[in-house]
């Protein structure tokens, strides 16, 4: 196995399965210092069990790499013996779904770089595409993209894609929808992107009539393509628990029909965001659906079975979720 890969996936199952995120990062710094070594010197390495004398390998990472010259290493074959499904009574919608259309990288609040996102996509999920979403400039706390910041992003995603196999990168964001229910980027951006989500960050407690006024607004916004983690709530986490924003749903999720808005369930622990009744509300109205894991690192990526459950489970139909559609389909229906 080659060490370089074993090292990668060693990161994405640890972060798959929520370890603190310094456990992670050891593995993914000795992947990436052992990915600049050249093959000659890897045999001296090799050759002498030097392992250790790079910087940022030690004891547990070098025994990796060793291990993976003979066979998968023993610590990565017990993760993956180990690993739990996710998305257990779902495979069915879950092998429909051919890619993620909510991520992010280390541009905005995302842990990894856009080329360590699309790897995993490709290597470990084998997804058609994957959608870049980072934040918006208004989210500083998030260290959002100025319309700048965007447009060079927007020239290394077009890099990538024309470089690499794989996964085709969506170039995409999630912007902040302001207090009248306006977009947080220039419009002219915003419709050169292949997927806009737009969602709630800030003033989560504001009066149902407002709230439902703003984001009316912004799902019938022609740009706007997925309405992101509609209450905002919290449910577990780091970050503790936060009530759902009141809004009028029947409103909102008219609005997003009748504009072609589709709904997000998503597939973080923290947010089941929709909560079930809203979901369920959402398909009586017949909206469209996106599950989207809103990664924010490699391993977060294999969450999308925690919102396909909770989709099968309220019956959403494959066919009303965006992202089971192929790229040519789904690209087609973006540029409406």
């Amino acid at each position: 196995m080659d060490p370089v890969d074993a090292l990668r996936e060693v990161a994405f199952r640890l972060e798959r399965e929520h370890a603190d995120s310094f456990r992670v990062q050891a593995y993914r710094r000795a992947a990436k210092v052992l990915a600049g070594v050249d093959d000659a010197k890897r045999e001296i390495l090799r050759r002498t069990d030097a392992w250790t004398d790079l910087p940022g390998i030690g004891k547990k990472t070098a025994t990796v790499i060793r291990e993976s010259y003979d066979s998968v290493p023993a610590y990565l074959a017990q993760l993956r013996e180990e690993a739990e499904p996710i998305g257990r009574g779902a495979q069915e919608l879950l092998d429909a779904l051919r890619g993620d259309l909510h991520t992010h990288s280390d541009w905005s609040d995302g842990g990894s770089p856009v080329e360590e996102m699309q790897h995993t996509a490709s290597t470990m999920l084998g997804h058609d595409y994957l959608a870049l979403t980072d934040h918006s400039p208004r989210l500083t706390v998030a260290n959002g993209l100025s319309a700048e910041r965007l447009r060079t992003q927007l020239a290394l995603v077009a890099e990538i894609n024309d470089s690499t196999d794989g996964a085709r990168i969506l170039t995409g964001i999630e912007v902040d929808i302001l207090d009248d229910g306006t977009l947080d980027q220039d419009e002219g951006l915003l419709a050169d992107l292949d997927i806009v989500v737009a969602s709630v960050h800030s003033n989560l407690r504001a009066d149902r009539s407002a709230m439902t006024r703003r984001m009316v607004r912004a799902v019938s916004d022609p740009h706007v393509d997925v309405l992101g983690h509609c209450t905002g709530r919290l449910v577990a986490g780091g970050r503790g628990t936060r009530p759902e924003s009141k809004f009028d749903a029947e409103k909102v999720f008219a609005a997003c029909r009748d504009h072609d808005t589709a709904v997000e369930i998503n597939c973080r622990p923290e947010r089941r965001d929709p909560p079930s009744r809203l979901i369920d509300l959402a398909l009586e109205t017949g909206c469209l659906f996106a599950i989207d894991t809103d990664a924010h690192a490699p391993g977060q990526l294999d969450w999308l079975g925690y919102g396909c459950e909770r989709a099968v489970e309220r019956g959403v139909d494959p066919d009303r979720v965006i992202n089971t559609w192929p790229v040519d389909d789904l690209l087609t229906w973006t540029d409406r």
